[in-house]
């Protein structure tokens, strides 16, 4: 580092209050799981992620003798994990400290002797999530056995950044990216074979049930934010269908049929302005597409018969499933109370399994048996979180239309008091706020703010339009929708004008840096956590996959169109700053990189700003329970001190 930044506070405690202070850390304390991933041809073996080490990794649960173990061990965590379809084994991504980049290893679904968990309790939940926003899940479990079974399936395929994954019984295709580009290969009889390459993005998507043909995505025509949908032969590796388009319009293989011989692809795409679906026979070269006569955007998977799909359908900022007949087009819903579906899967036996949480009430893993009777799906051992406050809907105009935002207000405040508040801005940016559990949410309503969480214009669930709309000036284009919020809350008597807070993570965190120098009069403090801050640096020494995404979301590369990176990064404008900003960002991020943050901080230090820093040794941000509370009560801690709530 060139220069000394200032330490960020770390209180032990956020509250006087003890009541309130263990209410807070209970939130995201509680035990939680993933919605099970179950085999294909052995669905009572099941895997999930669970924090209920105290860090999120990796769980095997047999359902026929209800036993689980803790698969993986790594100080920093695991995420991204799944099963062969005999249910053999557990594949996992090993990387190095949260930095993305790494190899697929796999070892035994069978714990060796002496490592299954004695206690047998779990509960699965909503996705797993480091900021603590699932349910509660299983109770301790025995040593993991990663580091004595789990071995390198192809070491001579090198390391590198996941894209995709599909494990057959004859065949395993993969893809790794690096800063080179893309590599699929497949490993077959004995041997591997590299299949693709290209400078440009791609990824491994889809194999089809007897392991004849796979899909693959890729970005060809230069624009990985709407790939193209190619299907190979398995055999010889020739093209047998593609779809592309065309420009601006994606295209995402979701999941071959499931049974044997049957070559349909599910296939998302946005011909019609927003994300839909279609069924594409790849041999016949026929497709359907699905008017679900649905007004948001909608995600699906196959039913085990390939009959049915089970629909996720998602409309301003709350989502629910459905059943939809592929023979008779009959769509019928299966009633969940109005919030966020986290996640579902249909099980041999026709039953949903899926997790539902409101923004407040917290995840819980429910299943909606065949007869259609819905019951938990197994209970949480311990204590359930404390619930926490729901979300109203605001919907303001903005200068690209009408801008969806959830606001919270703390329990028990008065509607004729204007309030501090905290604007908390997802990531993505293609991502969206939703009316769901939150533990880092509720804090800040413990601690006296209102929340106000926007859908600006790059969210995904709002149309193709309204997403596609930050192209080529990302970040203030969003920002102005933001303003366009802060106004209204302003003048209906929510927030208090010289009291209101901008915050958040990754594109959130990129945001809130900009925000402090584009809108210095509206923010009274900047928390940005693992943010974008110099973007020509970011560009640089970030993972190759953003690369691509932001060539495409800016319009070429920094040397390309040098002027939008300088009118879109928030170092252009860090001399307008006045408000005090705390980051935090991660030794290991491949995303958002540790030195272009560093250069932002030093021309904060050149000026004397008021900032704090918080480090961490991880990546883009941490699986590790306690340090996501360490971070948590720092970055609350220092708004309530900026607005004087402490």
């Amino acid at each position: 580092m060139s220069t000394h930044h200032p330490h960020a506070r770390v209180p032990e405690t956020l509250f006087a209050d003890a009541e309130r202070e263990a209410r807070w850390r209970a939130r995201f304390h509680a035990a939680r799981v993933s919605v099970p991933d179950w085999a294909l041809d052995a669905p009572d073996r099941n895997i999930y992620v669970s924090n209920a080490s105290g860090v999120w990794e990796v769980y095997a649960w047999d359902r026929a003798t209800d036993t689980h173990r803790q698969v993986t061990d790594r100080p920093n965590g695991t995420l991204h994990a799944t099963t062969s379809p005999d249910g053999r084994w557990v594949w996992w991504f090993d990387d190095t400290d949260g930095d993305e980049f790494g190899t697929w290893v796999r070892e035994p679904f069978s714990a060796p002797e002496g490592d299954t968990t004695p206690d047998g309790d779990t509960a699965p939940d909503g996705d797993a999530a480091p900021d603590g926003d699932t349910a509660p899940g299983v109770g301790g479990a025995g040593e993991a056995a990663s580091a004595r079974t789990a071995a390198t399936v192809f070491p001579d395929i090198g390391a590198g950044y996941p894209a995709g994954l599909e494990i057959g019984h004859e065949v395993v295709a993969l893809g790794v990216s690096t800063d080179d580009g893309s590599a699929l290969y497949a490993h077959r009889d004995g041997s591997t074979t590299r299949f693709y390459t290209s400078d440009q993005d791609a990824d491994v998507s889809a194999l089809s049930r007897d392991e004849r043909l796979l899909a693959i995505g890729h970005a060809e025509h230069g624009d990985s934010r709407h790939p193209a949908v190619r299907v190979l032969a398995c055999d010889d590796f020739r093209t047998v269908g593609e779809k592309w388009d065309g420009e601006g319009k994606g295209l995402a293989a979701l999941a071959f049929s499931p049974r044997r011989g049957d070559p349909r692809l599910l296939v998302q795409h946005e011909r019609h302005g927003r994300e839909e679906l279609l069924v594409w026979d790849v041999e016949a070269d026929t497709e359907t597409e699905l008017d679900l006569g649905l007004p948001g955007e909608v995600v699906g998977d196959w039913y085990p018969d390939a009959d049915a799909l089970l629909i996720v359908h998602f409309h301003q900022g709350r989502s629910e499933l459905y059943r939809y007949e592929l023979d008779s087009g009959v769509l019928t819903a299966l009633e969940t109370p109005p919030g966020r579906i986290g996640g579902a899967g249909a099980r041999p036996d026709g039953s949903v399994e899926y997790s539902w949480s409101d923004a407040a009430t917290p995840p819980l893993v429910r299943v909606r048996d065949a007869d259609g009777t819905d019951r938990v799906l197994i209970t949480p051992p311990g204590e359930r979180p404390p619930e926490s406050s729901p979300v109203t809907d605001a919907f303001v105009d903005g200068p690209g239309g009408r801008v969806h935002a959830l606001v919270s207000r703390p329990e028990g405040a008065r509607d004729d008091r204007p309030l501090p508040t905290a604007f908390l801005l997802h990531g993505g940016p293609h991502a969206a706020d939703e009316d769901r559990f939150s533990a880092y949410r509720a804090v800040w309503l413990d601690a006296g703010f209102a929340v106000v969480e926007v859908n600006y214009r790059g969210s995904t669930g709002y149309g193709s339009a309204w997403r596609d709309a930050i192209e080529g000036r990302p970040g203030l284009t969003e920002l102005e929708d933001v303003a366009a919020v802060h106004d209204w809350a302003v003048d209906s008597g929510l927030a208090e004008k010289d009291r209101c807070v901008v915050g958040g993570a990754s594109w959130g965190g990129y945001l809130t840096l900009l925000a402090l120098g584009t809108q210095p009069q509206r923010w009274a403090a900047g928390v940005a956590g693992v943010p974008v801050a110099d973007y020509v640096a970011a560009y640089a020494d970030e993972m190759e996959p953003l690369r691509a995404f932001d060539r495409a979301l800016f319009g070429g590369s920094p040397s390309e169109v040098p002027a939008v990176y300088d009118a879109c990064s928030p170092l252009t404008y860090v001399d307008e700053v006045r408000a005090p900003v705390l980051v935090l960002a991660g030794d290991n991020d491949p995303r958002c990189p540790i030195r272009q943050i560093e250069n932002y901080l030093d021309r904060l230090a050149a000026r004397g700003i008021d900032y704090e820093f918080y480090r961490y040794d991880a990546g883009h941000g941490s699986l590790v329970i306690a340090e996501t509370i360490t971070q948590v009560a720092t970055e609350v801690h220092f708004a309530m001190r900026a607005v004087g709530l402490s």
